[in-house]
């Protein structure tokens, strides 16, 4: 009785023909559905992940060329502002020469101009000495003219002239003479 009761007694797992049919059944529908999700899920899924592995790649690499790229800026822009003191003292040096330039041009223009007055001024002084010589000469014309009325009214004699005469050149200036 023991075996009867030990082949009717249900047991935890059974391996017969029907089991084993159902276990292949559901394996098959289980990778057939695998592949169909494989095909239908996951390749998209798949592709998706790809494209934005792709895209995070490509943008990481566009902002290592825009670091590299904003680095050559500064180091750019450091070797400018390192050479600004040069441009800066460039630029002055080359004010300084123009102001020195103009300087020399207004001394230049202004020594013409004093060399022309000094000039002007020799001719009018030359002037001045030939009218004066005229005005001379006039008042000699003049001097003599009147010495000459005094002796013909006076019947002078030798000496009263010569004393006339001597008295008319004191009168007018041993200067004049020489000049």
């Amino acid at each position: 009785m023991m075996l009867l009761s030990a082949e009717m007694e249900p047991r935890l797992f059974d391996l017969d023909w029907q089991l084993l049919a159902d276990a292949t059944l559901t394996l098959i529908a289980v990778i057939a559905l695998f592949f169909f999700l494989s095909y239908f899920l996951f390749n998209p899924a798949r592709e998706f992940m790809n494209k934005r592995q792709e895209k995070i790649k490509d943008e990481l690499n566009e902002a290592r060329k825009s670091q590299e790229e904003a680095a050559a800026l500064k180091a750019q822009y450091e070797d400018k502002l390192k050479n600004i003191d040069k441009e800066a003292e460039g630029i002055l040096s080359a004010a300084r020469k123009k102001a020195i330039d103009n300087e020399a041009s207004i001394v230049a223009k202004a020594k013409e101009e004093a060399h022309s007055i000094v000039e002007r001024a020799g001719a009018e002084a030359e002037q001045e000495k030939l009218r004066v010589k005229d005005d001379v000469k006039k008042e000699m014309i003049n001097v003599a003219s009147a010495v000459a009325m005094k002796a013909v009214a006076g019947s002078m004699d030798i000496s009263v002239q010569e004393n006339l005469v001597d008295e008319t050149l004191k009168e007018m200036g041993e200067s004049t003479w020489l000049s």
